[in-house]
């Protein structure tokens, strides 16, 4: 009995992400696997006035904002290569980003995502949640830097 192949890749918007997508896709294709794209998101809170307390927004509209973004980046990354026929899982979930790409990769064949994500300093070589999942997957990491060109690994 074979067991399914699965590469999860994390995805977020910024250029680094569509790296990462861009070359799990091709590996994917390479492998015979599916990918899992996982965006995490965290609840936010707000000041609704200058007297008030803080008020969380409403994670219905965080989660399809977030929801519409993943299906957008994976689109765009789609439009771009010739004919895909990697299936594609997609999968949000709330909750801190390192944590849940790491658990969402239990039992992963790897683990993919962008060197710098869209936050934090733009001195740092990798970005926090690249340093995390990089020490604590329990599957292979790949981490993507975005100014890189990829070669296919199918020639």
């Amino acid at each position: 009995m074979e067991t399914e192949r699965r590469i999860v890749v994390g995805i977020e918007g910024s250029g680094g992400a569509k790296s990462a997508l861009r070359w799990a896709l091709r590996e994917a294709e390479f492998r015979h696997a599916a990918i899992e794209v996982v965006t995490a998101y965290s609840a936010t809170r707000v000041p609704i006035a200058p007297d008030v307390n803080y008020v969380p927004f409403d994670l219905g509209d965080i989660r399809d904002e977030v929801t519409r973004l993943q299906a957008d980046v994976v689109a765009e990354v789609l439009a771009e290569l010739d004919d895909s026929a990697v299936e594609i899982r997609y999968t949000v979930v709330e909750g801190r980003p390192a944590d849940s790409l790491i658990s969402a990769a239990t039992g992963a064949d790897m683990l993919v995502v962008g060197s710098r994500g869209g936050g934090g300093f733009r001195g740092l070589l990798l970005g926090s949640v690249s340093q995390q999942i990089a020490h604590h997957a329990t599957c292979p990491v790949v981490i993507v830097r975005p100014d890189l060109i990829q070669p296919d690994p199918t020639e």
